[in-house]
């Protein structure tokens, strides 16, 4: 059997997984998907986790639950030899080794783009991966407890100010989120007020959401400063030390919850680990059809799609243009890949991946959104209806939907959960501080307590001699008739 390959098991990954699953035949290819997180991650319900309004564990897809007839590796890809075709992978436990294939399928996604801007590396925290998202919700409502019990001054402002760096979709939607949830924990907090609450969102360019709009994007930011938002626009974070905050402009705060956002980088793997074309960017050079290769030839036996490829957009009316990196091309792309994979392997005509676009729509907190579609723009509570419904649809599989919609219900009818659970960060705090066993020195356990226990005490020698054990140890005797012995 024709052995594929698939880099990263994120939306165009396991999608093109998925559809494999179905359209190849019984004994036709073997499919083998290498991610090192066991589940796909739908990463537009990654404000609303951070914000309390969907469980966790619902947007994280299981790769094996349903992906069946699949093998998953969980291991990292380090290098990618096409001239050989293999792959060396790093597995979580073990030696790293090489694997072969026939096909590859590059999907490995980007990751977080940052600076070296001092702090940021010690103390911010991204919003790409849903651990990411429930540390800064704990985070976020560990402050409040932390600070309803102190007096109003800089400590307590410090811990009910948070900032977001990065003004795209990401950074926006958790900012709006997160909002919305500290003005609603007000009510929980009589010790707080709303004047103790400061939110910055630092934006480098002159504009938000670069997707939607001018008058849109303005809209936008007059609707968060009349939440009593910050925007800090034509604006870089200078330094983020200790949790001080230095941005360009001069202006200088302390914050708690620091949260980057600033855009994604090209793959590691995919711009320096492959002998596979790239462009500039660090992006896989892709054809219209998913080929890896240019226009004029493509490279055999190489596929790509996702955040880490360099698409051709064929709906855009500009000349070379690439389609954005974002989850509604990524789904579309992985299922035009599985269906040209199978087109490929049977001798048939692939076809070009074209999609136009639905629209873009935001979540600016809970009953609050923005839509737009050309000319068409939707705002307020419409808006934030129709962000919710697209979504539900879109998440991968009816289980997952049905998960979803029922935290939904119970949110409507009981208000949003806001327990922190941070401590589990730390799950072994608690057993220790209770003074957990420690752990013998060498030979077997000679605390006489213990070897009272262990062995056989006929006519009470055991005891008498746990006794000694203690006095020699020099703890007092647990029974006072035996220290005579």
């Amino acid at each position: 059997m024709r052995r594929i390959l698939i880099v990263g098991g994120g939306y165009a990954g396991f999608y093109t997984a998925w559809r494999l699953e179905k359209k190849l035949r019984r004994g036709e290819a073997e499919v083998t998907l290498v991610d090192p997180r066991p589940y796909m991650t739908y990463q537009p319900f990654l404000p609303e986790v951070a914000a309390g309004s969907v469980e966790a564990r619902h947007v994280a897809v299981s790769l094996r639950r349903h992906l069946r007839r699949t093998t998953v590796i969980p291991a990292s890809v380090t290098e990618i030899n096409h001239a050989r075709k293999t792959v060396t992978i790093r597995p979580l436990d073990g030696p790293d080794r090489e694997l072969d294939y026939d096909t590859i399928v590059v999907t490995a996604g980007a990751v977080t783009r940052t600076f070296p801007i001092p702090g940021v590396a010690e103390g911010a925290i991204g919003l790409k991966h849903v651990e990411e998202a429930v540390a800064i919700r704990d985070r976020l409502l560990t402050a409040f407890e932390r600070a309803s019990t102190l007096p109003p001054g800089p400590e307590r402002s410090r811990l009910l100010t948070v900032t977001v760096v990065g003004g795209g979709f990401t950074g926006v939607e958790g900012f709006g989120e997160l909002l919305s949830l500290a003005t609603a924990l007000l009510k929980r907090y009589p010790e707080l007020t709303f004047s103790d609450l400061a939110f910055h969102l630092v934006e480098a360019q002159g504009r938000i959401l670069p997707e939607v709009t001018d008058d849109v994007g303005r809209w936008v930011v007059r609707h968060l400063e009349q939440r009593g938002a910050h925007i800090h626009l034509d604006t870089q974070l200078v330094s983020a030390q200790d949790g001080h905050v230095v941005l360009s402009t001069g202006e200088e705060y302390d914050t708690e919850l620091l949260i980057w956002t600033a855009g994604n980088g090209a793959n590691p793997v995919v711009a320096k680990q492959t002998d596979l074309p790239v462009d500039r960017s660090g992006r896989l050079q892709v054809r219209a059809d998913l080929r890896v290769g240019t226009a004029e030839a493509a490279i055999p036996d190489a596929w790509g799609a996702g955040d880490n490829a360099a698409v051709p957009d064929l709906a855009s009316s500009v000349p070379g243009a690439l389609t954005v990196p974002n989850a509604q091309h990524a789904v579309r792309q992985g299922k035009r890949l599985a269906a040209n994979l199978v087109a490929d392997l049977r001798g048939r005509r692939v076809k070009p991946y074209v999609h136009h676009s639905l629209g873009v729509v935001a979540t600016l907190g809970l009953g609050r959104g923005v839509f737009q579609y050309r000319r068409l723009v939707v705002k307020g509570f419409p808006a934030w209806v129709m962000h919710r419904g697209y979504h539900v649809l879109a998440v991968p599989t009816w289980e997952r939907k049905l998960r979803v919609l029922l935290v939904w219900l119970s949110a409507a009818l009981f208000g949003r959960d806001i327990v922190s659970l941070q401590s589990v960060q730390q799950p072994r705090a608690a057993f220790t501080a209770a003074g957990a066993p420690r752990p013998a020195t060498g030979g077997p356990i000679r605390d006489g307590r213990w070897a009272a226990m262990r062995r056989p005490s006929p006519s009470g020698l055991g005891r008498r001699r746990a006794v000694h054990d203690r006095l020699a140890a020099g703890r007092p005797a647990a029974d006072a008739r035996h220290t005579r012995s």
